[in-house]
């Protein structure tokens, strides 16, 4: 129990809580009705933008099949994320010339 700022005791509920709270990445419910109901039909949003981009790239039209290919690409391809390089890594180069001597540099 902790106590406001009138010194009242309150219950210590709401706030933050460990594993409270809907999940990264978890559907909603509507969301998920509507994904399943898309895939009993036949087809997903996401088979509909590579028809198109594919139909556009036949035909030759690459800007309209571009289009649709930046739509599609977050369904298809993760998201790269930046990585910090080890730079403790070290390293020497030693070059050979023609005669076999060797030449530090």
């Amino acid at each position: 129990m902790g106590r406001n700022f009138d010194g009242v005791k309150i219950d210590n509920r709401g706030g933050a809580r460990k594993g409270a709270g809907r999940k990264p990445g978890s559907a909603t419910k509507l969301t998920r009705e509507i994904a399943d109901r898309a895939l009993q039909e036949g087809i997903s949003p996401l088979e509909v933008m590579l028809f198109c981009m594919r139909d556009y790239w036949m035909e030759g039209n690459r800007d309209e099949a571009g289009k649709y290919a930046v739509m599609a690409a977050p369904y298809c391809h993760p998201r790269l994320t930046s990585v910090t390089a080890n730079s403790d890594i070290k390293a020497s180069l030693i070059v050979v010339d023609e005669f076999g001597d060797k030449i530090d540099i």
